[in-house]
């Protein structure tokens, strides 16, 4: 069907491009909900002075504007710039550094909501029979799993959409054989409907929207098993 829409259509083109987006992406995220949920942790189970005000950072960074992101990115990476000596700039390394600062605030907001709904009872009822504090934990986390899983889609979603911030740290880099170096999905729509080719565009866009929509539709299918657990166990 894709075929017949754009006879004679380079499919490597599209195939590698969908695997960079796919890898930028997947590797930001598992990097983003190693720091973030440490960090849900940290603050969900400590009550020290100032934890709203950096519960209420946290939650402002969900905003971050992505082409700031970017900007900052651009200029710790570039030549003169603190890490300019590894010369990532330009280089998916670059690209995953710019997804993680807009996904950590978003796995790390929902994912501390998600703790601190466990009800103080559970809590009070494991250290009753005896749990210590990591027992505790581990039960807390078991208990809000299924918003942990929606943060981390959440921030996927976040970082697959993502336009302004890898176009400038990544570049848009293709290769002489048309294959993607930093070239995303998101990206490649920007050009190809600045160079009028709408068709191009039309197949990248459906490529995008199922795969949002498969994510979606993981983040509605664990957000219903958390409501169908929690009415049985009422």
């Amino acid at each position: 069907m894709l075929a017949q829409l754009i006879p004679g259509a380079d499919w490597q083109y599209f195939t590698s491009i969908a695997v960079v987006s796919l890898y930028v992406s997947v590797t930001a995220v598992a990097i983003s909900t190693l720091v973030s949920l440490p960090i849900a942790l940290a603050v969900g189970f400590s009550d020290f002075p100032g934890k709203r005000i950096v519960t209420a950072v946290i939650n402002t960074g969900m905003g971050f504007p992505s082409v700031v992101v970017g900007l900052l990115v651009l200029l710790t990476l570039s030549n003169r710039g603190p890490l300019g000596e590894l010369g990532l700039v330009f280089t998916p390394t670059a690209m995953i550094a710019s997804q993680f600062v807009l996904a950590t605030p978003v796995i790390t907001s929902i994912s501390l909501s998600a703790i601190e709904s466990v009800g103080q009872d559970v809590r009070d009822a494991a250290f009753t029979l005896g749990g210590t504090d990591t027992d505790i934990g581990v039960l807390v986390v078991k208990e809000a799993r299924y918003g942990i899983v929606t943060a981390v889609l959440a921030g996927f979603g976040r970082a697959v959409s993502e336009v302004g911030s890898i176009l400038i740290v990544g570049g848009n880099i293709v290769f002489s054989d048309g294959t993607s170096y930093t070239r995303t999905l998101t990206t490649a729509i920007t050009v190809e409907a600045r160079q009028g080719h709408y068709e191009t565009g039309l197949v990248l866009g459906a490529m995008l929207l199922v795969l949002v929509l498969c994510v979606n539709v993981l983040g509605s299918w664990v957000r219903s098993r958390s409501r169908g657990r929690g009415e049985i166990q009422r």
